[in-house]
């Protein structure tokens, strides 16, 4: 279905894929992982031919439907959620084109007899039965059930598409692509807008898809229900698993073993061989073994071993201030945008030391709530914090509010405090960036790099309440298991909002369902939820929606708001492409100019270059054409500011 063939892509001379080779079959169901950075997305986006490798080939035979769910999309405006769902039949809507066409013709004609007229009849049986057998009639049913189970409601359906989050519009994207019923699915993170039933519902929707998959996820337990295979991305090359997720980990561990044990071989191996280097290199009959024995030395491959060891990576939320016995009250409190009613009447407790989840559908007020506790919105009623309590507050947008221009240690020595600024580079460390990764800039930072970042900045102070709002989106399983750990050793209280059921696992004491503009309380964890709410029939859920509701909402206010929102971050997208290219121009012309230096500072070498027409010319040229860029950079740069 599609064959990956010495594949290798580097950036600004940094290897992200050397040499690797991997064939996706039919019925293949690949989980890509890696630890940030390492290169999962921009693997999708060379399996869609979204992006050309530097070397080797990506082989798909002709015919071959791909369905590509990427992080970023650019959305049209100007239909509704069931018109945009509808695109997806591109071919059915093309021979109903020409069906209402032909029928317009015979409406119009009176020549019955005639062999144009019959022609037409012939022509517009022919295009009926092909409308049939490609089951055109089933479309309705079919959009209804994709687009029910990633979360809308019939009320929905007729809704401008504008009038949506951009997750919520991910998720019509996401419906599209299925609905494509494609040969082979790249999705990269599906589950990062999806709450906790609309991912039951997709990991049961793929479970029954006969076609192939390959998906980046961080999400453990989607990852083990989706897939049958494991693709690790590591130090530039893969190791390709026939398991799913969980026992990957214990085959890597494996692997990983025995990658010690020869590394221990091979570095005794040098050892001793330098011994004999040292030893023999002076004498004269031996001079030639020993230069044997260091060309020997000089083509070995040097084993590595992974360096993402959980064991090391430690870190504690610091110990929580002391404070009343009541951290956070909220009575009556409640929240609109225009005639749209979110929160209504909401009465919550936190006592010290809780430990709660939000959950619910998406758009069910849970941030809202969130926003409204760290006073980031107007609300009716009270929400009023205890005693002495210190909010410590993850935005779901944390990592947009970090500067691009600033390096991980600059940014983190900003942020920190007299009492964290000598221990800055250790922190960092813990967050696995150390050495050289400290002076890496933000804007070069995947979003899983950017979010480690985001929650580095969290750890400097000590709070004693921590709202934390999706805080696993970008984050890889790794680092996730690490903020679970210290999360469930943080002695003051937390709330926390997510969708990640494995996360959520054995992490809180209390659940609250966010449903109807209220909030119920259930007792546990999410399993408890789970099991209470009865989700393993998740039929009887989807049956039990919500009523539509009977007057469309005035949305202008947000709808505008949005819309103005949208049209900022195109700019900002497009601007920050556009220095991307300009960078890597630049870097092109920089790196040829400094080879030439090079040989022009070796005298018989300029003599060569000196004496081919036009090298001196072209060489002045080249230098104008950087000036050119340089300038074009810096007024990108200023306009990106700017904005």
């Amino acid at each position: 279905m599609l064959a990956v063939n010495n594949l290798s892509l580097y950036f600004g001379g940094q290897d992200i894929f050397k040499d690797i080779s991997f064939m996706v079959n039919k019925g293949d169901k690949i989980g890509l992982t890696g630890k940030n950075g390492a290169g999962k997305s921009t693997l999708l986006k060379v399996l869609a031919k979204e992006q050309s490798p530097n070397h080797g080939s990506v082989t798909i035979p002709n015919g071959i439907i791909i369905g590509y769910l990427m992080q970023d999309l650019d959305f049209e405006d100007g239909r509704t959620v069931l018109e945009e769902a509808q695109t997806a039949f591109e071919y059915l809507n093309d021979i109903e084109r020409k069906m209402n066409h032909a029928n317009q013709q015979l409406t119009e004609r009176t020549d019955y007899e005639s062999k144009g007229y019959l022609d037409i009849i012939t022509e517009f049986n022919y295009l009926e039965e092909r409308f049939r057998m490609a089951g055109g009639h089933d479309t309705a049913a079919e959009i209804s059930q994709v687009l029910i189970g990633l979360g809308f409601t019939q009320y929905d359906f007729d809704r401008q598409t504008t009038e949506f989050s951009g997750g919520w519009r991910m998720r019509i994207e996401l419906a599209k692509i299925l609905l494509k019923k494609p040969d082979l699915l790249l999705l990269d993170e599906p589950t990062n807008h999806l709450d906790i039933e609309s991912i039951i519902w997709l990991e049961r929707w793929l479970g029954n898809y006969s076609g192939a998959i390959v998906l980046v996820s961080h999400d453990r337990l989607f990852l083990d229900a989706s897939t049958n295979r494991t693709i690790e991305i590591s130090f530039s090359r893969i190791n390709d698993y026939k398991a799913s997720y969980t026992k990957y980990l214990t085959l890597r561990k494996d692997r990983i073993e025995k990658q010690v044990q020869a590394k221990k071989n091979q570095d005794k191996f040098i050892e001793d061989t330098k011994v004999l280097i040292n030893k023999f290199r002076a004498k004269k009959n031996k001079a030639a073994f020993a230069q044997t024995l260091i060309k020997k030395l000089d083509k070995l491959e040097i084993i590595q071993i992974e360096q993402e060891d959980v064991a090391r990576m430690q870190f504690a939320f610091s110990p929580s201030p002391h404070s009343g016995k009541i951290s956070l009250t909220v009575m009556d409190a409640s929240k609109s945008y225009g005639n749209l009613e979110v929160l209504n009447k909401i009465n919550l407790e936190v006592v010290r030391g809780d430990k709660i989840a939000f959950v619910g559908k998406n758009g069910e007020g849970k941030s809202t709530l969130a926003k409204m506790i760290v006073n980031e919105l107007d609300y009716d009623g009270t929400v009023k914090l205890g005693h002495q309590v210190k909010v410590g507050y993850y935005a779901q947008n944390q990592v947009e509010f970090l500067d691009d221009n600033l390096t991980v240690l600059e940014t983190i020595e900003q942020a920190a405090n007299e009492d964290v600024s000598g221990r800055v580079r250790s922190i960092l460390g813990s967050f696995l960036f150390s050495n050289d990764e400290v002076k890496k800039k933000i804007k070069v930072l995947s979003g899983g790099e950017r979010a480690r970042v985001a929650l580095c900045k969290l750890l400097l102070e000590p709070y004693n309440l921590l709202i934390m709002d999706e805080p696993t989106n970008h984050l890889d399983i790794t680092s996730k298991e690490l903020l679970k750990k210290a999360l469930m050793k943080y002695d003051g209280s937390l709330i926390v909002v997510s969708h990640d059921r494995e996360f959520l696992q054995g992490l809180t004491q209390k659940v609250y369902e966010f449903k109807n503009q209220n909030i119920k309380e259930y007792i546990g964890d999410i399993d408890m939820f789970l099991s209470e709410k009865d989700l393993e029939s998740f039929k009887q859920l989807e049956s039990s929606q919500k009523e539509q509701k009977n007057t469309k909402q005035d949305k202008s206010a947000v709808q505008l708001s949005f819309i103005e929102q949208k049209n900022q971050k195109k700019r900002v997208k497009k601007l920050k492409n556009r220095i991307g290219k300009l960078e890597k121009q630049i870097e092109e012309l920089e790196r040829s100019q400094k080879e030439i230096d090079l040989q022009l500072s070796e005298p018989e070498k300029f003599k060569e270059l000196s004496r081919q027409e036009g090298f001196f010319e072209q060489y002045e040229k080249n230098q104008n054409i950087k000036k050119e860029l340089e300038s074009e950079w810096e007024q990108a740069i200023e306009a990106l500011e700017h904005l």
